[in-house]
This record gives structure tokens, sequence and C-alpha cells, in this order.
């Protein structure tokens, strides 16, 4: 049984169609739906004189992304609440999978037509590294 599905997010088309998966799992499952966004601002940026509003405005961003997906979620009638961390999108998606006991990580990849480059860094590496299964939308 699935109680608790993680839904990375990185703000690109293919969020759509794992919007589209996620949502449907957990109507069938009744399952709460978590949606992670993991950033990471440019810390070769950090000594010049405006960082910190680049920062803040990267932040802004990204909890609109996660709002967006969320609502959509809801809308459709998904228990659902979003999540920001910041630091390297793998390790982000790892460890909170591991903090909220998520039962399903729903990730997506490239979406390349080359077989050996479908997986992108990140979900190869969810995939490799998570302690849950993870379903990959193309």
């Amino acid at each position: 049984m699935i109680k608790r599905i993680l839904l990375a997010t990185d703000g690109s088309p293919v969020v759509e169609r794992i919007i589209l998966y996620a949502g449907h799992l957990a109507r069938l499952e009744q399952a709460e739906v978590i949606v992670l966004h993991a950033y990471q601002p440019l810390a070769s940026y950090s000594s010049y004189t405006g960082y910190d509003q680049l920062v803040d405005q990267h932040r802004s961003v990204a909890q609109a992304l996660v709002d967006e997906v969320v609502n959509e979620l809801r809308e459709d009638g998904v228990t659902a609440r979003g999540e920001l961390r910041n630091g390297h999108p793998a390790e982000a998606i790892i460890n909170a999978a591991a903090d909220h006991d998520i039962d399903l990580i729903v990730i997506g990849t490239r979406g390349s037509s080359n077989l050996s480059d479908i997986l992108g860094s990140v979900s190869a590496q969810v995939l490799r590294f998570a302690r849950c299964p993870v379903l990959e939308i193309p």
C-alpha cells in the first residue's frame, strides 16, 4: 500500500505527465503527495552585491513552481503539500524520501530518444540510491 508519494519536479515540461501519474496513483491508494523542488543558488556569485536578492528571487520562483503543482493536485482531489530544499537535487530527493517515510518517488527523465541518454544524472542517482521504489516518467 502506498501512503506517501514524493513528486520531484524541476519545472520542466515533463512535470505535467508526472502530475498525471502521481495524482492517479494517489487517488487510487488514497495517498498523500509531497511535491519537492530542490534548488541550488549559484555560490560563484556570492561575493557580489545583490546576491542575497538573487537567492531570494530564486527561492520565490521555486516556491511558485511547487505551489502550482500542489494546487493542480488539490484541484484533482489529491491531498498534497509542497517542500523546497536547498542542495543538490538527487541528494535532496533521497533525503526527503527518507525524512518523510516515502513509499514511492515519481520523477521525470530527460525524455531523450537515445536510450543511453534517457536518464538524467539526477534521476539516475535517485534510482540507484533511493530506498524505496522509483517511478521514472519520460
